[in-house]
């Protein structure tokens, strides 16, 4: 079966190549906590995700119009209006943040391209499968952000300050696309994240992401499949990290616990 738009993010595709969404929901980076068991249990058919909240569908509905989808999107998802017809707050919002998007031009410029362009490659032992936001050819890819705060500082211990590019393991993110591009064409392309936030006065920004960073984050990504492919494939038995809401729902109580292992070590 021909991979394509309709069936990207359908089980058999998910069955037959790797993703970047679906290494980081097992193996995690930064603020974005992996959990094997989650994984195993989405990829086995008992668990399913919450796609309708409502950050994630502003985020959708911003995507949309970028993709040129955003009729069927709102079409497709009928809690962005009031029982009146009209556009709730928080799309409005979108519409706002998009309206910024339109005014600069440098933005604009870097999202000129094929729109959702699939690719699919062979890499560190595993087939791959990837939709780029916008495909540039000879010239860049760029992914698409919209964030809360741009310049929020996130913390995490033991390594310290991070913006959200690193927090979200952006860099990973195109750093895989950039190197499954590079397979089919024999270009690396330079990497760009176009983002716009989510704010009242939405606020706008064109980030590059170096080289070197890139490079770093593939080596990451690469040293971690092993253990990666023999959770997919089931060689062992997943660990549960306790803290997502799939094992929050199939948690089972085996003993009583001390009053101070309720806080979470970060």
């Amino acid at each position: 079966m021909e991979l394509t738009a309709d069936n990207y993010y359908s089980r058999e595709m998910s069955e037959k190549y790797c993703s970047f969404h679906d290494y980081l929901q097992c193996v995690g980076h930064g603020f974005v906590r992996g959990c094997e068991a989650k994984y195993t249990a989405i990829r086995n058919g008992e668990w399913e995700e919450d796609s309708k909240t409502t950050p994630l569908l502003v985020g959708g509905f911003f995507d949309a119009y970028y993709e040129g989808t955003l009729d069927k999107f709102k079409k497709e998802n009928p809690e962005c209006f009031t029982q009146k017809g009209e556009l709730k707050a928080p799309f409005k919002q979108a519409e706002k943040m998009i309206e910024r998007t339109l005014q600069d031009e440098l933005w604009q410029a870097a999202v000129q391209g094929e729109k959702q362009k699939i690719f699919t490659g062979y890499w560190a032992g595993a087939e791959w499968k990837c939709k780029l936001d916008v495909y540039n050819p000879g010239h860049f890819i760029s992914d698409i952000k919209t964030c809360a705060d741009i310049h929020r500082a996130w913390r995490l211990p033991d390594i310290g300050y991070m913006s959200f590019v690193e927090a979200y393991f952006y860099t990973g993110q195109l750093a895989l696309y950039q190197k499954i591009v590079e397979i089919n064409t024999g270009e690396k392309l330079p990497c760009l994240i176009p983002v716009v936030s989510k704010s009242d006065n939405p606020e706008i920004e064109l980030i590059g992401i170096p080289q070197s960073d890139l490079d770093n984050a593939l080596n990451e990504i690469e040293m971690n499949m092993p253990s990666y492919l023999a959770i997919r494939d089931g060689e062992y038995e997943p660990t549960r990290c306790e803290r997502c809401d799939y094992c929050k729902a199939t948690k089972k109580i085996v003993k009583p616990i001390h009053y101070n292992e309720l806080i979470f070590e970060e």
